[in-house]
Protein backbone atom coordinates (compact mmCIF):
# COMPACT_ATOMS: atom_id res chain seq x y z
CA UNK A 1 0.00 0.00 0.00
CA UNK A 2 1.02 3.43 -0.60
CA UNK A 3 3.06 5.02 2.91
CA UNK A 4 1.11 8.28 2.35
CA UNK A 5 -2.50 6.69 2.42
CA UNK A 6 -4.13 5.75 6.02
CA UNK A 7 -5.92 2.75 6.17
CA UNK A 8 -9.57 2.63 6.41
CA UNK A 9 -11.42 1.52 9.72
CA UNK A 10 -14.47 -1.21 9.11
CA UNK A 11 -16.97 2.24 9.62
CA UNK A 12 -15.23 4.82 7.12
CA UNK A 13 -15.08 1.32 4.62
CA UNK A 14 -18.47 0.23 5.04
CA UNK A 15 -19.75 3.99 4.43
CA UNK A 16 -17.62 4.55 1.58
CA UNK A 17 -18.91 1.20 -0.19
CA UNK A 18 -22.39 2.60 0.44
CA UNK A 19 -21.50 6.01 -1.00
CA UNK A 20 -19.57 4.47 -3.68
CA UNK A 21 -22.51 2.32 -5.00
CA UNK A 22 -25.03 4.90 -4.90
CA UNK A 23 -22.29 7.45 -6.50
CA UNK A 24 -23.13 7.76 -9.75
CA UNK A 25 -26.51 8.51 -9.22
CA UNK A 26 -25.97 11.43 -6.58
CA UNK A 27 -25.16 14.81 -7.60
CA UNK A 28 -22.21 16.86 -6.39
CA UNK A 29 -23.49 18.63 -3.47
CA UNK A 30 -25.28 15.08 -2.01
CA UNK A 31 -21.72 13.36 -2.47
CA UNK A 32 -19.91 16.16 -0.33
CA UNK A 33 -22.57 14.97 2.69
CA UNK A 34 -21.22 11.78 2.55
CA UNK A 35 -17.77 10.72 1.69
CA UNK A 36 -14.87 10.27 4.17
CA UNK A 37 -11.71 12.01 3.85
CA UNK A 38 -9.06 9.53 2.42
CA UNK A 39 -6.43 11.97 0.82
CA UNK A 40 -3.63 12.68 3.46
CA UNK A 41 -2.96 16.31 4.11
CA UNK A 42 0.86 15.89 2.74
CA UNK A 43 -0.64 14.50 -0.58
CA UNK A 44 -2.98 17.53 -0.87
CA UNK A 45 -0.02 19.82 -0.08
CA UNK A 46 2.33 18.00 -2.40
CA UNK A 47 -0.38 18.12 -5.08
CA UNK A 48 -0.87 21.58 -4.86
CA UNK A 49 2.73 22.62 -4.91
CA UNK A 50 2.71 20.51 -8.37
CA UNK A 51 -0.29 22.28 -9.47
CA UNK A 52 0.91 25.85 -8.69
CA UNK A 53 4.02 24.92 -10.49
CA UNK A 54 2.62 24.18 -13.53
CA UNK A 55 0.01 27.01 -13.56
CA UNK A 56 3.46 28.98 -13.32
CA UNK A 57 5.55 27.69 -15.85
CA UNK A 58 2.31 27.29 -18.70
CA UNK A 59 1.60 31.30 -17.37
CA UNK A 60 4.01 34.23 -17.45
CA UNK A 61 3.49 36.66 -14.19
CA UNK A 62 2.02 40.26 -14.35
CA UNK A 63 4.76 43.12 -15.88
CA UNK A 64 2.36 45.26 -14.26
CA UNK A 65 4.16 46.59 -11.02
CA UNK A 66 1.13 48.58 -10.10
CA UNK A 67 -1.66 46.00 -10.13
CA UNK A 68 0.71 43.21 -8.55
CA UNK A 69 0.99 45.22 -5.27
CA UNK A 70 -2.72 45.98 -5.57
CA UNK A 71 -3.58 42.47 -5.45
CA UNK A 72 -0.71 41.67 -2.99
CA UNK A 73 -1.80 44.67 -0.52
CA UNK A 74 -5.66 43.36 -0.72
CA UNK A 75 -4.53 40.13 0.39
CA UNK A 76 -2.56 40.84 2.95
CA UNK A 77 -5.14 42.84 4.43
CA UNK A 78 -7.83 40.44 3.90
CA UNK A 79 -5.52 37.78 5.92
CA UNK A 80 -4.29 39.80 8.58
CA UNK A 81 -8.02 40.44 9.17
CA UNK A 82 -8.71 36.66 9.20
CA UNK A 83 -5.58 36.55 12.05
CA UNK A 84 -3.44 34.76 9.26
CA UNK A 85 0.23 35.67 7.91
CA UNK A 86 0.42 37.10 4.46
CA UNK A 87 4.14 36.28 4.89
CA UNK A 88 3.22 32.59 4.62
CA UNK A 89 1.19 33.20 1.32
CA UNK A 90 2.32 33.08 -2.25
CA UNK A 91 0.01 35.62 -4.07
CA UNK A 92 1.07 36.16 -8.07
CA UNK A 93 -0.88 38.17 -10.63
CA UNK A 94 -0.30 36.41 -13.91
CA UNK A 95 -0.61 38.14 -17.32
CA UNK A 96 -3.64 36.56 -19.07
CA UNK A 97 -6.67 38.15 -20.02
CA UNK A 98 -8.69 35.54 -18.26
CA UNK A 99 -11.44 36.67 -15.60
CA UNK A 100 -10.16 34.62 -13.33
CA UNK A 101 -8.42 33.97 -9.98
CA UNK A 102 -8.33 31.14 -7.81
CA UNK A 103 -6.74 29.80 -4.37
CA UNK A 104 -4.42 26.74 -3.65
CA UNK A 105 -3.75 24.46 0.11
CA UNK A 106 -0.45 25.83 1.25
CA UNK A 107 -1.43 28.97 1.29
CA UNK A 108 -1.12 30.01 -2.97
CA UNK A 109 -2.96 33.09 -4.67
CA UNK A 110 -3.54 33.62 -8.13
CA UNK A 111 -5.08 36.47 -10.05
CA UNK A 112 -4.92 37.07 -13.71
CA UNK A 113 -4.88 40.39 -14.88
CA UNK A 114 -8.19 40.14 -16.91
CA UNK A 115 -9.88 40.69 -13.50
CA UNK A 116 -9.65 43.97 -13.34
CA UNK A 117 -11.24 44.30 -16.35
CA UNK A 118 -14.26 43.35 -14.17
CA UNK A 119 -13.50 44.71 -10.77
CA UNK A 120 -13.79 48.80 -10.85
CA UNK A 121 -12.57 48.84 -7.45
CA UNK A 122 -10.20 47.60 -4.48
CA UNK A 123 -13.22 46.98 -2.56
CA UNK A 124 -14.51 44.19 -5.31
CA UNK A 125 -10.79 42.58 -6.01
CA UNK A 126 -11.58 42.62 -2.18
CA UNK A 127 -14.27 40.77 -2.61
CA UNK A 128 -13.19 37.71 -5.25
CA UNK A 129 -9.56 37.21 -3.14
CA UNK A 130 -11.38 37.07 -0.25
CA UNK A 131 -13.86 34.47 -2.16
CA UNK A 132 -10.92 32.19 -2.61
CA UNK A 133 -9.26 32.32 0.26
CA UNK A 134 -12.55 31.08 1.52
CA UNK A 135 -12.61 28.33 -0.73
CA UNK A 136 -9.53 27.24 0.91
CA UNK A 137 -9.71 27.59 4.65
CA UNK A 138 -13.36 25.29 4.29
CA UNK A 139 -11.10 22.81 3.05
CA UNK A 140 -13.25 22.70 -0.42
CA UNK A 141 -10.60 21.29 -2.66
CA UNK A 142 -9.96 18.42 -0.51
CA UNK A 143 -13.88 18.00 -0.59
CA UNK A 144 -14.22 17.94 -4.07
CA UNK A 145 -10.96 15.60 -4.79
CA UNK A 146 -12.23 13.28 -2.19
CA UNK A 147 -16.04 13.68 -3.91
CA UNK A 148 -14.49 12.63 -7.77
CA UNK A 149 -12.67 10.17 -6.70
CA UNK A 150 -15.10 8.32 -4.85
CA UNK A 151 -17.19 8.17 -8.05
CA UNK A 152 -14.43 7.97 -10.27
CA UNK A 153 -13.40 4.32 -7.97
CA UNK A 154 -17.60 3.49 -8.08
CA UNK A 155 -17.90 -0.55 -8.56
CA UNK A 156 -14.09 -1.14 -8.58
CA UNK A 157 -13.56 -0.37 -5.02
CA UNK A 158 -16.56 -2.29 -4.12
CA UNK A 159 -15.26 -5.25 -6.07
CA UNK A 160 -11.78 -5.14 -4.39
CA UNK A 161 -13.23 -4.66 -0.89
CA UNK A 162 -15.48 -7.77 -1.28
CA UNK A 163 -12.49 -9.97 -2.80
CA UNK A 164 -9.71 -8.17 -0.27
CA UNK A 165 -9.79 -8.23 3.76
CA UNK A 166 -7.27 -5.55 3.51
CA UNK A 167 -8.81 -2.85 1.00
CA UNK A 168 -6.17 -1.04 -0.61
CA UNK A 169 -8.12 2.09 -1.10
CA UNK A 170 -4.11 3.91 -1.58
CA UNK A 171 -3.57 2.07 -4.35
CA UNK A 172 -7.21 3.12 -5.97
CA UNK A 173 -6.82 6.78 -4.98
CA UNK A 174 -3.60 7.27 -6.34
CA UNK A 175 -4.34 6.34 -9.40
CA UNK A 176 -7.43 8.47 -10.18
CA UNK A 177 -4.71 11.30 -8.43
CA UNK A 178 -2.44 10.42 -10.93
CA UNK A 179 -4.69 12.89 -13.54
CA UNK A 180 -2.84 15.55 -12.02
CA UNK A 181 -3.92 19.06 -11.94
CA UNK A 182 -7.16 19.03 -13.94
CA UNK A 183 -8.23 16.44 -11.41
CA UNK A 184 -9.51 17.88 -8.21
CA UNK A 185 -8.00 21.05 -7.03
CA UNK A 186 -9.18 23.34 -9.20
CA UNK A 187 -12.61 21.72 -9.96
CA UNK A 188 -15.85 24.02 -10.26
CA UNK A 189 -17.13 24.01 -6.56
CA UNK A 190 -21.01 23.06 -5.50
CA UNK A 191 -23.62 25.80 -5.02
CA UNK A 192 -23.16 25.39 -1.67
CA UNK A 193 -19.61 25.19 -1.13
CA UNK A 194 -19.76 28.91 -3.52
CA UNK A 195 -22.11 30.46 -1.13
CA UNK A 196 -19.72 29.30 2.04
CA UNK A 197 -17.37 31.13 0.00
CA UNK A 198 -19.28 33.84 -0.50
CA UNK A 199 -19.70 34.12 2.99
CA UNK A 200 -16.45 33.93 4.19
CA UNK A 201 -15.80 36.48 1.27
CA UNK A 202 -17.86 39.23 2.94
CA UNK A 203 -17.42 39.01 6.00
CA UNK A 204 -13.43 38.66 5.23
CA UNK A 205 -13.40 41.86 3.04
CA UNK A 206 -15.33 43.78 5.86
CA UNK A 207 -13.01 42.69 9.15
CA UNK A 208 -10.46 44.02 7.12
CA UNK A 209 -12.14 47.96 6.21
CA UNK A 210 -13.23 47.22 2.61
CA UNK A 211 -16.91 48.07 1.70
CA UNK A 212 -19.26 45.08 1.68
CA UNK A 213 -21.78 46.63 -0.64
CA UNK A 214 -19.42 46.20 -3.46
CA UNK A 215 -19.35 42.20 -3.47
CA UNK A 216 -22.83 41.90 -5.15
CA UNK A 217 -22.23 44.95 -7.61
CA UNK A 218 -18.76 42.74 -8.48
CA UNK A 219 -21.31 40.21 -9.18
CA UNK A 220 -23.58 41.59 -10.79
CA UNK A 221 -20.88 43.24 -13.52
CA UNK A 222 -19.72 39.71 -13.64
CA UNK A 223 -23.33 38.75 -15.12
CA UNK A 224 -23.36 41.48 -17.33
CA UNK A 225 -20.54 40.51 -19.36
CA UNK A 226 -21.94 36.73 -20.08
CA UNK A 227 -23.60 37.32 -23.12
CA UNK A 228 -20.60 39.45 -24.92
CA UNK A 229 -17.11 37.57 -23.03
CA UNK A 230 -18.38 34.80 -21.46
CA UNK A 231 -15.57 35.39 -18.24
CA UNK A 232 -13.92 32.25 -17.35
CA UNK A 233 -14.39 32.92 -13.86
CA UNK A 234 -17.94 32.23 -14.40
CA UNK A 235 -17.73 28.97 -15.46
CA UNK A 236 -16.37 27.87 -12.18
CA UNK A 237 -17.87 30.64 -10.13
CA UNK A 238 -21.70 30.92 -11.25
CA UNK A 239 -23.84 34.15 -10.38
CA UNK A 240 -27.47 33.76 -10.75
CA UNK A 241 -29.77 36.56 -9.24
CA UNK A 242 -30.39 34.64 -6.00
CA UNK A 243 -26.74 34.86 -5.36
CA UNK A 244 -26.31 38.39 -5.96
CA UNK A 245 -29.07 38.62 -3.65
CA UNK A 246 -28.09 36.39 -0.84
CA UNK A 247 -25.07 38.40 -0.72
CA UNK A 248 -26.41 41.76 -0.51
CA UNK A 249 -28.74 40.04 2.68
CA UNK A 250 -25.43 38.80 4.21
CA UNK A 251 -24.35 42.69 4.31
CA UNK A 252 -25.78 43.94 7.68
CA UNK A 253 -24.74 41.13 9.51
CA UNK A 254 -21.10 41.16 7.95
CA UNK A 255 -21.06 44.82 9.35
CA UNK A 256 -22.10 43.81 12.87
CA UNK A 257 -19.59 41.17 12.99
CA UNK A 258 -16.81 43.35 11.78
CA UNK A 259 -18.05 46.13 14.06
CA UNK A 260 -17.75 43.06 17.31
Amino acid sequence: MCSLCPVPDRRTVLRALGVAALAPTLTACEVEDYIPNFIPERQVLAMSADTWAKIRAATPLSGDTGRTEIVRGIAGQVLRAQGRDPARWDVRLFASAQVNAFALPGGRIGVFEGMFRVAENRDQLAAVIGHEIGHVDAHHPETRMNAEALRTMGLRVIQVALGLADVPFAREITAVLGAGTEFGLLLPFSRRQELQADRYGLFAMTRAGFNPEQAPKLWQRMDAMVPARGPTFLATHPAPAARIEALAAMIPEARAAARS
